[in-house]
């Protein structure tokens, strides 16, 4: 089957109707990325202050126990969501060949929102914001996922075994490097006590705080082409070929992946390259496809924490910025100073500050949408990118 032909095939299969396990699969993306963020906004220091205590090995049980919980959401979800966004890019591909409009059209404008919609989260709210990093790579992305099997195959295989290369080349020079780090700094609260002032310092240090972008664009780019080419190959069908495909995806992230992202989790920090960008995406095609598994096996109407994560979903990008602000404002000196107060208590409190700030996300979307099709932003970016029908 050629490309084209493939790609219609698709098209057909959608059919413009809405896959429900991918609200699902976005709102579990969601949540489980601010099981990540969570422990930059609760160090007393901020994100700053966690990265300069990011050094040495784990000595005692409470410290084994925060990388434990680490564990569970570093990078996977975040690679989750990446994935999920090709498959949205993919879908809007094939409304615009079910149309008959040029590709990719107006999509650079949607691309070129979402990245200033990005630059403002980063600047107002949060220094580890991805919307910049995902406006660049759809931009990107926009003007390959047209292509043939083969030229986007060739993309995959390059820039990710380019970008494997490298990390695990400066991982090993990491690890031959004997460790003169010695102590960190003392943490500074002050760092977090004042909102202005932790704007400017994220203007002032632009270029140092917005360095991940380096890693996450070229990974992205991987992501968003295999999530492109599993919804072409029938990843969320309830097909034998479908099956087949979520089993091979849960053999890869949960017998491969996920026992490899374990040992270099407690390897130490000179394996943060690997453990957080390239095994997670192993483990994130493994959630994939079980949630999309366990979606297609429940027939029934969808119960409360269903329910709950697919709204969510459906608001993703609201529900992305409004859990980083409202745990600025809970963490934060300028606001509750719950990180600095709860410091002795990490890393049992943050599983509450996760739970607390989840539970808020879950009911804001859900009452959101009983009023509006789509979120605040999301109805922010469709205002801005669908142009205005004139009335003469």
């Amino acid at each position: 089957m050629t490309h084209r032909t493939s790609a219609v095939a698709a098209a057909k299969t959608s059919g413009g109707r809405r896959i429900s396990s991918l609200d699902l699969l976005r709102g579990v993306a969601i949540l489980g990325t601010f099981g990540t963020n969570v422990f930059l906004f609760a160090h007393p220091g901020g994100p700053m202050g966690f990265f300069q205590d990011f050094t040495g090995a784990a000595t005692t049980f409470t410290e084994r126990a925060e990388i434990g919980l680490r564990l569970l959401s570093n990078g996977k979800f975040l690679a989750l969501l990446t994935i999920l966004f090709g498959v949205g890019l993919e879908l809007q591909y094939q409304s615009s060949r079910r149309r008959g409009v040029p590709w990719p059209g107006r999509y650079p404008l949607r691309a070129g929102i979402l990245f200033l919609e990005g630059f403002a989260h980063y600047l107002l709210v949060f220094e580890g914001d991805v919307l910049m990093a995902y406006g660049l790579t759809s931009l990107l992305v926009a003007y390959l996922v047209g292509r043939s099997d083969r030229v986007v195959r060739n993309v995959i295989v390059v820039v990710g075994g380019v970008y494997a290369t490298l990390l695990l080349a400066v991982t090993a020079l990491l690890v031959a490097t004997p460790d003169i780090s010695g102590e960190p700094p003392p943490v500074d609260p002050s760092a977090t006590a004042s909102w202005p002032a932790q704007v400017s310092v994220r203007l002032n240090d632009f270029l140092l705080l917005r360095a991940e972008i380096i890693l996450i664009v070229p990974s992205a780019v991987v992501l968003f082409l295999l999530g492109s080419r599993l919804r072409r190959a029938g990843v969320f069908d309830d097909t034998a070929e479908g099956r087949r495909l979520r089993f091979r995806l849960l053999i890869l992230g949960f017998a491969v992946g996920l026992p490899l992202n374990v040992l270099t989790a407690f390897s130490g920090p000179d394996w943060l390259l690997v453990d957080r960008y390239l095994l997670p995406p192993l483990v994130a095609l493994g959630l994939l496809a079980l949630v999309t598994h366990l979606a297609l096996r429940m027939r029934d109407t969808p119960g409360i924490v269903r329910s709950g994560l697919m709204s969510v979903g459906r608001t993703a990008l609201s529900c992305y910025v409004l859990q980083n602000l409202l745990a600025g404002i809970l963490c934060y000196g300028w606001g509750f100073g719950l990180a600095e107060r709860f410091a002795d208590a990490r890393p049992w409190w943050i599983v509450g500050l996760w739970g607390f700030v989840g539970l808020v996300n879950v009911a804001f979307a859900a009452v959101w949408l009983r009023y509006f099709e789509r979120g605040p932003l999301e109805l922010l970016m469709h205002r801005l990118y669908t142009p205005r029908r004139r009335t003469d």
